[in-house]
């Protein structure tokens, strides 16, 4: 599994100051590592990370070719002696599109850096010359050019929710992103910190920022869009951090935005089998829904403290989550009752013995519920059938109709 080993270099150096950024508050709340820090962070996860052949070590925080030369090259030297020959994998560092070139890309390279993020923000001009960012979309073309180019690993960093930022905007963002089909991407929600352009902006009622939902919405789309595009998302939202507590006067930060992001991702394709369900006469009387997803995902679909499932007990339906392998990241399938039925019919002990009848899928019998006698899997325990020996026991307690008909069904779906 992928890891880094984060060093974080403030903006000494940085040659803007962008209209969301307090490069003094950044600045002094954090030291400047050198030589010695970058040896001793590396020296220590040597020995702690799982898989060393995996592992980055990750320039971040600033704009990192930006930053004075030989400080850069003193930063680069260091991490370089733990690159290569069964030591860590490479170098990434973080930094603006307009100050890469190709003697820089040539530097990068000869010092063992592998991955290359750039800043990108905003791909409207509009909306970075309003930010102060000194730079356009096309530098952040040019320099995703060089950087594939010259072999790196291309990461782009955008920001949802910017001054003069709406969805015009965010779709061109968007669209240009998916267009240049980068490796990786952040997504980061505008945090809007005191002692900025912005703060001042948005006390004055100049900047009238999006509504929270809106911009949720628009990340998430850009999560699942970037995912199921291949270009894999390692942030989104920023992490919980002093600077954030302390000075963030406005904006859109949560601890847990990824994972609300990933609610919703789930809750609207959950919403769009349902509506296909609808229109295909599909929907059990008694709107029992049991949505399938990626195994390790139950929790992502059910959302942050539940809240899809609330979210359908108020349009009236019950909703459970089961996993099955062969399923994608964030999709969804509504199993018919079938197939939701036949969970039952493992370990069901509990269950058979609340029932009032039970039925066998794979014979077709019909009998009462004392009659089984036989049970595999401890514990819990699975019925086995009286009459065929199978493990194919399927109780009324569970919701769903114990007759030859639907015992049909199951035999023909499961058989």
């Amino acid at each position: 599994m992928h890891s880094n080993i984060s060093i974080f270099v403030p903006h000494v150096g940085c040659p803007h100051k962008c209209a969301f950024c307090d490069q003094n508050a950044i600045t002094g709340k954090q030291k400047l590592p050198h030589k010695d820090d970058v040896e001793r962070a590396c020296l220590q996860a040597l020995g702690q990370v799982d898989d060393i052949a995996d592992t980055e070590i990750a320039f971040f925080g600033g704009s990192f070719t930006a930053i004075p030369r030989d400080y850069m090259l003193e930063l680069l030297s260091a991490a370089h002696k733990y690159v290569g020959e069964g030591r860590f994998k490479g170098i990434r560092i973080s930094t603006r599109p307009d100050y890469i070139d190709g003697e820089i890309l040539d530097i990068l390279k000869s010092y063992g850096v592998t991955a290359i993020e750039l800043g990108a923000q905003s791909m409207s001009d509009e909306v970075l010359t309003a930010n102060e960012r000194g730079h356009s979309a096309e530098d952040v073309r040019r320099a995703s050019r060089l950087i594939r180019q010259n072999g790196f690993e291309l990461g782009l960093q955008m920001m949802i929710g910017l001054y003069k930022s709406g969805h015009r905007q965010e779709d061109e963002t968007f669209d240009e992103i998916m267009a240049i089909r980068p490796d990786t991407v952040r997504i980061y929600p505008v945090v809007i910190l005191k002692n900025t352009r912005l703060a001042k902006l948005l006390e004055s009622g100049e900047y009238k920022p999006m509504s929270f939902d809106e911009v949720l919405g628009l990340s998430a789309r850009a999560l699942g869009a970037f995912t199921e595009a291949g270009i894999r998302v390692i942030k989104c939202g920023l992490h919980a951090s002093e600077i954030v507590e302390q000075d963030m006067v406005g904006g859109f930060y949560h601890p847990a935005f990824r994972e609300l992001c990933e609610g919703l991702l789930y809750r609207q394709r959950m919403e769009t089998e349902l509506d296909k369900a609808e229109k295909d006469g599909r929907l059990t009387a008694n709107k029992e829904l049991v949505f399938a997803v990626k195994k390790g995902c139950m929790s992502k679909a059910v959302g942050q403290k539940k809240a899809n499932i609330g979210y359908f007990e108020g349009l009236g339906c019950k909703v459970k989550v089961t996993e099955e392998n062969g399923i994608g990241l964030y999709e969804v399938r509504l199993l018919d009752d079938a197939e939701a039925a036949h969970r039952y019919s493992i370990y069901n002990k509990k269950l058979i013995k609340r029932s009032k009848v039970c039925g066998c899928f794979y014979c077709g019998k019909i009998f009462a519920p004392d009659e089984v006698s036989s049970w595999i899997n401890e514990g819990c325990g699975t019925a086995l059938c009286p009459y065929c020996g199978i493990d194919s026991v399927l109780g009324d307690a569970s919701g769903y109709p114990v007759t030859e008909n639907f015992l049909h069904k199951m035999h023909e779906r499961w058989f």
